[in-house]
């Protein structure tokens, strides 16, 4: 078993962090043996190698998919939404609503994010001790998305639902359908290989009927009507960029604002400092996405013979960048394991770093952070930990499902 295999396995963070930690120093580019049916991939740890292989997709394509599991040809076109696509293809979709996401248009959020996190505080602190995770962390990004994509509010627990069942295959609390621990073949040309993508298909369609019959200014609307080079949405197209962007959009934030809560209670100095200095809260925005680095990994595959860290990789070969390994690379973060909320320059590439797959929304998850943690942490006097913390069952996410805390209000 390798380091990295190892890191994927093991339960504790600090241990995890050390098998990258070796790997950087010893290996940066080490090949990974895998099971059957899988043949095995190439670990890149560490940042300036990361760095290159997103820069280059005419190397390193996401065409092939962008998870460790390997997919026929059939599975790739039928789950293909715009993350496992390189240019110019990935560009005609990412035009479509990219406008939504810029800098500018975020801002335009900003209210409605802040009185959001309002409601979702004003409901939660009363109750003093409570589920961090579900009262908070789950509530605020899936809410603002679904404001963006023209879903009613009342729906959006059902979104949560299939999303928590498609990204969290593995975990049993959340996936009927595990996928390690059953045949999932009947879901393999499915998005996520989940059975949840069905229903999150078939709500996808109601909405985008409705929109065809009554327009609105959301983005359903503009992606049932939106033209590129002339060309329209595939209906496939458009099942997996609802999926991807229900799941991706709120996921990552939603992890985000569980980690750095959870760095706050374990540093408490940080957490006086930010409280005491609020116009730090960018800066400790940028630090809790390095800090927790929700999605761990993303996968690409060589098109061609190509050296990178002294390794001769093959075309076909499999080569998976750790943006969490990355993102404690002592070569682009002065004293990478500490936790600090002034921290810059900080480089950090929990959205990717450089290449066309930066993250679409990551101006919106930085608002969302930011926001709910200005909100939050004036309303606290105390906050800490009553039960362990539960950690999501993933090699990809990396996940917090249940927080339990008591507070003491300010």
């Amino acid at each position: 078993m390798g380091p990295v295999v190892g890191a994927r396995r093991s339960r504790s963070r600090r241990g995890a962090h050390r098998a990258f930690e070796l790997l950087r120093r010893e290996d940066p580019v080490q090949w990974q043996e895998e099971p059957p049916p899988n043949h095995g991939f190439w670990a890149i740890t560490r940042f300036r190698d990361i760095e290159q292989v997103l820069a280059d997709p005419r190397t390193f394509s996401s065409a092939r998919g962008v998870t460790l599991e390997e997919q026929t040809p059939e599975e790739v076109e039928a789950r293909r939404s715009m993350i496992d696509m390189d240019p110019p293809q990935h560009s005609r979709l990412r035009r479509i609503v990219s406008r939504l996401f810029t800098r500018s248009a975020v801002a335009g959020y900003e209210d409605f994010c802040r009185e959001l996190a309002r409601r979702v505080l004003d409901r939660a602190l009363p109750k003093e001790e409570f589920d961090f995770v579900e009262e908070i962390s789950r509530e605020l990004p899936i809410r603002i998305l679904a404001r963006i994509m023209g879903v009613p509010e009342e729906d959006t627990p059902q979104i949560i639902e299939w999303g928590d069942s498609m990204i969290a295959h593995a975990d049993p609390e959340y996936s009927r359908a595990v996928i390690d621990r059953e045949d999932t073949s009947d879901y393999r040309l499915l998005p996520f290989r989940s059975p949840a993508a069905v229903d999150m298909m078939a709500y996808a369609h109601r909405l985008a009927a409705e929109r065809r019959r009554e327009p609105r200014d959301d983005l359903v609307t503009k992606l049932i009507h939106a033209e590129v080079d002339g060309q329209r949405l595939t209906e496939q197209e458009f099942d997996n960029f609802f999926c991807l962007l229900a799941v991706a959009g709120n996921e990552t934030t939603r992890h985000a604002i569980s980690h750095g809560m959870l760095a706050l209670m374990e540093h408490r100095e940080q957490w006086r400092r930010l409280r005491d200095d609020p116009g730090l809260m960018p800066l400790a925005t940028e630090e809790i996405l390095r800090w927790g680095t929700p999605t761990m990994h993303f996968r690409r595959t060589a098109t061609r013979d190509v050296e990178l860290g002294g390794k001769g990789i093959r075309e076909g070969d499999k080569v998976v960048v750790w943006f969490v390994s990355g993102n404690r690379d002592e070569e682009a973060f002065p004293e990478p394991f500490r936790f600090d909320v002034g921290r810059q320059p900080n480089p950090q590439m929990a959205f990717g770093s450089g290449g066309p797959h930066v993250c679409l929304g990551a101006h919106l998850a930085r608002l969302e952070i930011r926001v709910m943690f200005e909100e939050l942490l004036p309303r606290l006097a105390d906050i800490e930990l009553t039960g362990p913390v539960v950690r999501l069952r993933s090699n990809f996410i990396n996940g917090i499902k249940h927080m339990p805390v008591r507070v003491r209000l300010a």
